[in-house]
């Protein structure tokens, strides 16, 4: 297993170059505004920004892309969707206002943080930065867990946006047309370079795709939500912490058919 070679700070000058933050419409409905942040100034607003944050519904909705994001890769993106809008204020620390940096929200306990399938995330921000990350609720298990039969294998997120986002026509052209030009351009079988989300200026496809990724996961959250049981919830907690310490162990692939399977004994569980 690779083990931390930086302190997360470098995260910004280093293997992330940018943090892209959508701030959404409260109504979730409405087009989400998207800034590229590239500099430890423009993070510090981002960070002073949550102070005070709703935790239930989640306000904070991350995704990561790169290059074989895993311990064998790299992170290029970090997708920070903050959920309602927040007022940015200006500050000169990380630090001189709520006190917390990025690596401090990552591994807090009780600020919620959302992901859909946290466990390659996980692995990469473990093994490059040895950042713990807690306090995850994984959509992708919320979504398995409201399953009425079926729930042998997990689901992708675009599959799930397309069925159960409740998108609009317009919404679901332009979500298709944005997965479909932003594959092009980084999936190597349909020639592309994952190392398109290492490139600066980023792209506007890939700025779109990055934010295709993020801007449906309140939706997404508050649908599944609405339908989890009581045992459910708690089997979802559960699960989600195991994946988190799956993915930091010595032998975690990433890789692989096995990482379609729903957690053992889901399928036979009503």
């Amino acid at each position: 297993m690779a083990t931390p070679t930086a302190p997360l700070s470098s995260l910004i000058d280093r293997k992330v170059s940018a943090l892209t933050n959508s701030l959404n419409k409260v109504n979730v409905e409405a087009k989400p505004a998207s800034g590229f942040i590239d500099t430890e100034e423009a993070l510090t607003e981002v960070l002073n920004s949550l102070e005070g944050l709703p935790t239930n519904p989640p306000s904070l909705y991350v995704d990561l892309e790169g290059a074989n994001l895993s311990r064998h890769g790299t992170i290029s993106i970090m997708q920070l969707l903050i959920h309602p809008p927040t007022r940015r204020t200006s500050s000169t620390s990380t630090r001189d206002k709520i006190g917390l940096s990025l690596k401090d929200i990552l591994e807090s306990g009780t600020i919620p943080k959302v992901f859909f399938d946290v466990r390659r995330d996980s692995d990469t921000l473990f093994s490059h930065y040895g950042v713990r990350l807690s306090g995850i609720q994984d959509l992708q298990l919320m979504e398995l867990a409201t399953r009425a039969f079926g729930r042998r294998y997990v689901t992708a997120l675009a599959k799930c946006i397309e069925k159960d986002a409740n998108l609009n026509y317009t919404e679901k052209k332009a979500f298709t047309q944005g997965k479909s030009r932003g594959k092009m351009l980084f999936d190597p079988q349909l020639g592309g370079s994952y190392e398109v989300f290492s490139q600066r200026p980023l792209s506007e496809e890939i700025l779109k795709y990055c934010t295709n990724d993020v801007k449906f996961l309140p939706r997404l959250w508050s649908i599944y939500d609405r339908k989890l049981t009581v045992a459910w919830r708690e089997r979802v907690r559960v699960a989600t912490n195991e994946r988190v310490a799956l993915s930091q162990g010595v032998m975690f692939n990433g890789q692989g058919q096995h990482m379609a399977l729903a957690p053992v004994g889901w399928n036979e569980m009503r």
